[in-house]
């Protein structure tokens, strides 16, 4: 995972097969937005960390109320060559990449894991708590492969960084201290995010999904969450995110940096005395 100039073979992979599940979409992609690893890379590039972008894999979001009847979710990626794993949403594609397909939790219907999605089905997506905000902040942007011979370029909505950071900011809260659930790349994963965009812009996007009706209760509890996790040195995802980089860079100055750089977004959010 550090530096070695071409990004990793295994990241690699996951946009190709992150593009053959946008492809099988086509359709739907007025419903459809990219979140996790893939979507923060996009928006912060190779960054100024020592610990290089990776990931295995790629994220979906569905908003319900924007998908048609037809074509079926699952039969289009069927179709596609990928095949449904053991969990709702869990589509397998070409040398074993996973897309996970996720529909925010507020959105979701009734049941627990698998989102209720008419004639869709109840496994076609799973329900995930945080990413309200993905539905409401995003941009249209020209999604590339990584691979040279491959010269597709599909139209996909990205999730913006305040989206972005509310989703992570759930999914670490909601593992954290969990052995064998707790990821220390997705602390690493925020502070890309909290170094590539100023600490007001941030704060005035927070702000703007606090206020919107969707993504309003989960955009203010991810505020807690990050006060939580990164306002101090020796905050869970703080120390997460030192873990991460151990090898490459102090672990004490990238404690610090999330820190001072959530203390940042956090007295931007705060009203003025």
């Amino acid at each position: 995972m550090s530096r070695a100039g071409a990004p990793d073979p295994a990241y690699v992979r996951a946009r190709g097969v992150l593009l053959d599940a946008l492809d099988a979409l086509e359709t739907q992609c007025d419903a459809i937005v990219l979140v996790g690893a893939q979507a923060i890379y996009w928006h912060t590039g190779d960054g100024d960390l020592a610990v290089a972008p990776y990931t295995t894999d790629g994220d979906l979001v569905i908003q319900p109320a924007a998908l048609h009847p037809a074509p079926r979710i699952a039969e289009a990626l069927e179709r596609r060559g990928f095949t449904a794993g053991d969990q709702p949403g869990q589509w397998i594609g070409r040398g074993g990449v996973v897309v996970d397909l996720m529909v925010p939790e507020s959105l979701g219907g009734g049941g627990t894991r698998g989102a209720r999605l008419g004639g869709h089905g109840n496994r076609a997506a799973r329900k995930a708590r945080g990413l309200e905000a993905a539905v409401v902040d995003y941009v249209s942007v020209q999604l590339t492969a990584l691979e040279a011979e491959d010269s597709r370029r599909l139209v996909v909505r990205v999730a913006g960084p305040a989206a972005l950071l509310v989703a992570k900011l759930h999914k670490i809260a909601e593992r954290v201290g969990q052995a064998g659930r707790e990821d220390d790349k997705d602390a690493l994963d925020v502070l890309r995010l909290l170094r590539h965009f100023p600490g007001d812009r941030i704060a005035a996007d927070l702000q703007r999904l606090i206020a919107d009706e969707i993504a309003g209760p989960r955009t203010r509890e991810a505020m807690q969450h990050l006060e939580d996790l990164f306002s101090d040195a020796t905050s869970p995802g703080s120390r997460m995110a030192a873990r991460a980089t151990e090898l490459l860079e102090d672990s004490e100055t990238i404690a610090r940096s999330c820190a001072v750089l959530a203390q940042d977004v956090l007295a931007a959010c705060r009203p003025s005395a």
